[in-house]
């Protein structure tokens, strides 16, 4: 048996040695499409297989909350004290908040800005993952004058403190304040996933949201008891939230919650997409495959006489299928290599994409399982596609085999396979062109979304002060305005001002409002109005217009004033403001003295907070106003906004400089400009419609080349029947159009086919995009014509080599 296996495989070695081309073709094919299909594996194996780096993951839940008008609403401090006191189905429930950075004084980069996660005590007892040194949070340990300590992430361990364990029980200074590190966690532990490079304390409190059940700002994960089903504790907590809201009904009342598996939760926006994607590469895997299959079969047709020969001297079907499918094997193997190798190539230039539109995309990379897969996958699909092939080959006739001429598999079934294989590959291809298509033209539009604002010429940079360096100080005299000062002295610098939150970076700071003198809202509804601080130079960064009023002030709007003052854009008045009523002059009610109710000023224009969405009600207030004893706390952190002329990473050194010049302590994360924001808010949508676009690419390529080498196999074996065509007198043209009418006959049943199979799958589409096939009949007749003049284009060169046959030539071939 081994030995009849190593005569095999010489074998097949001296048939790839005669024909490299057709080898060549087959691995590369075979590469090509596993791949592809190797890297969306890696990726779904991360992301979506492999279990949640905890104990037991399949017990932790996410805890989302509604407001009664159906706002997705996190905890305040009492509503979460008030849950974790009356649940009774968790073994844990924490509360925590991801929204600061922290400015970390560390041994070998000086002070660097570095990701904070604040939980409460029992943060680490949900995730059940014990400390690499060290310890974890005790009970209690959130309280103030307790909650100085800290735990370091693994990466930020070994990057940023060297790895060193006698860091433990030493100080360190976050935000300027010192705390005690009391543990390392392993590698591979992160919470959020998405979040690397972290610190995590216990939650850092300021005095009124500790009391205010209005402020929500608390996320909550929960570890079920044993024994306790998801469905049980999703009863236990909407019967907690009925009692708190009957004990609060100004704040909590009409709130509603949902458990979902932590695992399903995580993966909420990208799962779909993903399977999705799945199915895009195993439609390009199936391509190749069809491809293969035909290339063996036509392979086969030129072997005939040569099989039939072994057949005749005594070979038997087993052995002849056993001999063919050795060749497919090796020829498998060496397409899983290739394919792997170009599959590791795609995953390292995909990588920056992975780690900032996937959660896990840190953790995509090649392993033995995914290795496995791939060439699982490339040797099953290249056996799949040989074993007809073989399957024919070896019940060849060897008597009408010895005794055809140029005939050779061209007879009706081999006619009928070829088309078929045609149809099936123009009609896969169509649907990845179509998803593609549709995508490319999503992305398009986010892309020249009207966001109120021109992003060109804006750069974006993170200020992170330390608290504590600026306690009973004032920041706005001794660091903000000396930075704008020196800013503006930068060349190319036209404006520079400051924001709690920048525009499409990030959003979902909002308060409920009431406008004096207007009647009470309907029960059960909510009005929300997105809150943000800025310094007056910010207005003139975004170039955002004045409609009515006045723009803030320094000098009218200052920290002393009885009552606030804010802008607010015409979302705002479309929302709160009934028709005729001018909101300049108008008043919030958000206080218990009427003398300190918030003026508005002015109202400006709207910009997006949001790309996916249309512009928010939104007020804003100047940071100037917020009294001195509060401003260390309230505008530690901020983000500089500053509008050039040219382009503005050109002046990052000098803005390093100048921020070092006034604070050498504040971390300089790298800017961004505001196109850099906004294609980073899309990166997932843009990572889904390259990989779509170059699917659709390679699939369309395969399918082309699968194409041209069909027909130019069926002139191959028709040179006789052409020529004999010619010497009855067909004409060249004649000819050609035969060839063509075939051929625009078979990419015919293929674009039927791929219109067919698009609306067929349409459900499958809309885990990717919404899929309207109505709406999207035009574009997708569009793609199956230019689909048709590809392949025609594609069979144009074979057709023009039948009509250039001549006749007597061609009759001598016999």
């Amino acid at each position: 048996m081994l030995q009849s296996l190593v005569q095999d495989v010489r074998y097949a070695l001296r048939q790839f040695r005669r024909a490299p081309g057709f080898a060549f073709t087959v691995v590369l094919t075979l590469a090509l499409s596993v791949s592809v299909a190797t890297a969306v594996f890696c990726v779904i194996d991360a992301e979506i297989l492999r279990p949640l780096p905890y104990d037991h993951p399949e017990k932790i839940v996410d805890v989302a909350s509604k407001s009664r008008s159906g706002y997705n609403q996190p905890a305040s401090w009492p509503g979460y004290q008030d849950e974790r006191a009356q649940a009774r189905s968790f073994a844990a429930l924490t509360a925590y908040h991801d929204y600061n950075s922290f400015t970390v004084e560390t041994p070998s980069a000086g002070p660097v800005l570095l990701s904070s996660v604040q939980g409460t005590d029992n943060f680490f007892t949900v995730f059940g993952v014990k400390p690499l040194l060290g310890r974890t949070f005790l009970p209690g340990e959130e309280q103030d004058g307790k909650n100085a300590v800290a735990v370091l992430g693994y990466d930020t361990w070994k990057s940023y403190f060297g790895g060193d364990a006698s860091i433990l029980n030493s100080a360190v200074k976050l935000n300027g304040r010192a705390f005690t590190v009391i543990g390392v966690m392993p590698a591979g532990f992160r919470f959020p996933l998405n979040m690397r490079n972290t610190i995590y304390t216990p939650i850092q409190f300021t005095e009124p949201w500790m009391k205010d059940r209005g402020t929500h700002w608390l996320h909550r994960v929960a570890r079920l008891k044993d024994g306790v089903s998801q469905n049980q504790a999703q009863a236990d907590l909407s019967q907690v939230f009925s009692n708190i809201g009957k004990a609060n009904p100004g704040h909590d009342g009409g709130r509603t919650v949902h458990l979902t598996p932590l695992a399903e939760s995580v993966n909420a926006k990208t799962s779909g997409p993903l399977w999705a994607l799945l199915g895009a590469v195993l439609a390009v895997l199936a391509i190749g495959c069809v491809n293969v299959a035909g290339l063996l079969l036509v392979r086969g047709v030129k072997r005939e006489r040569e099989i039939a020969m072994r057949a005749a001297v005594g070979a038997g079907r087993g052995r002849i299928v056993r001999q063919v499918l050795t060749e497919s094997l090796l020829l498998a193997l060496a397409g899983a290599a290739g394919g792997v190798l170009l599959a590791a190539v795609i995953l390292r230039l995909m990588r920056v994409f992975l780690i900032h539109a996937l959660s896990r995309g840190a953790d995509i990379h090649l392993n033995w399982t995914v290795l496995g897969a791939a060439i699982a996958a490339s040797v099953f699909a290249t056996l799949a596609a040989s074993l007809y092939p073989a399957l024919r080959m070896s019940g060849v006739d060897p008597n009408r085999a010895l005794k055809s001429g140029g005939s050779a598999g061209s007879g009706r079934g081999q006619h009928r396979l070829r088309a078929g294989f045609v149809a099936a590959q123009m009609a896969m291809t169509l649907v990845l062109l179509v998803v593609s298509g549709m995508l490319i033209r999503q992305v398009g539009r986010y892309r020249h979304t009207d966001l109120g604002f021109d992003p060109a010429h804006i750069l974006t940079a993170e200020i992170n002060l330390s608290p504590a360096r600026y306690t009973g100080r004032d920041p706005i005299a001794d660091f903000y305005q000396p930075l704008f000062t020196r800013v503006m002295q930068i060349p190319g610098v036209r404006a520079v001002g400051v924001i709690s939150i920048v525009p499409i970076a990030d959003w979902g700071s909002n308060s409920e409002l009431h406008i004096a003198g207007q009647p009470p809202y309907p029960k059960g509804q909510e009005r929300l109005s997105e809150i943000r601080m800025a310094s007056a130079g910010y207005f003139d960064v975004f170039g955002i217009p004045l409609h009515r009023g006045r723009m803030l002030s320094p000098s009218l709007d200052r920290p002393d004033n009885p009552a606030s003052s804010v802008v607010v854009n015409e979302a705002f008045v479309k929302k709160f403001m009934p028709s005729g009523l001018d909101a300049v002059g108008q008043r919030l009610d958000d206080a218990d003295k009427q003398e300190n109710w918030t003026h508005i000023v002015g109202v400006v224009g709207n910009i997006r907070q949001d790309i996916y969405e249309p512009p928010f009600a939104e007020h804003d207030y100047l940071m100037d106003s917020v009294p001195i004893k509060d401003r260390a706390a309230e505008l530690s952190g901020m983000r500089m906004v500053i509008r050039t002329d040219g382009d503005p990473a050109r002046i990052v050194p000098a803005l390093r400089g100048a921020l070092h010049e006034i604070d050498p302590t504040v971390p300089f994360k790298t800017p961004q400009t505001m196109n850099e924001v906004v294609s980073q808010t899309l990166v997932f949508e843009r990572m889904e419609s390259w990989l779509f676009g170059i699917f659709a690419g390679l699939a369309l390529t395969l399918a082309l080349v699968g194409l041209y080498g069909l027909v130019s196999h069926e002139v191959e074996q028709s040179t006789r029947d052409i020529g004999v065509r010619m010497a009855l007198g067909a004409s060249r043209a004649r000819v050609l159009g035969m060839v063509m009418r075939r051929v625009a006959w078979m990419l015919g049943v293929g674009a039927v086919a791929g219109l067919a199979l698009t609306v067929a799958v349409s459900a499958v589409i809309d885990f990717v995009i919404h899929f309207d096939a109505q709406k999207e009949a035009g574009n997708t007749l569009w793609l199956a014509l230019l689909l048709i003049v590809a392949g025609l284009l594609a069979a144009l060169i074979p057709a023009r080599r039948a009509a250039s046959i001549e006749p007597m030539q061609a009759l001598r071939t016999e």
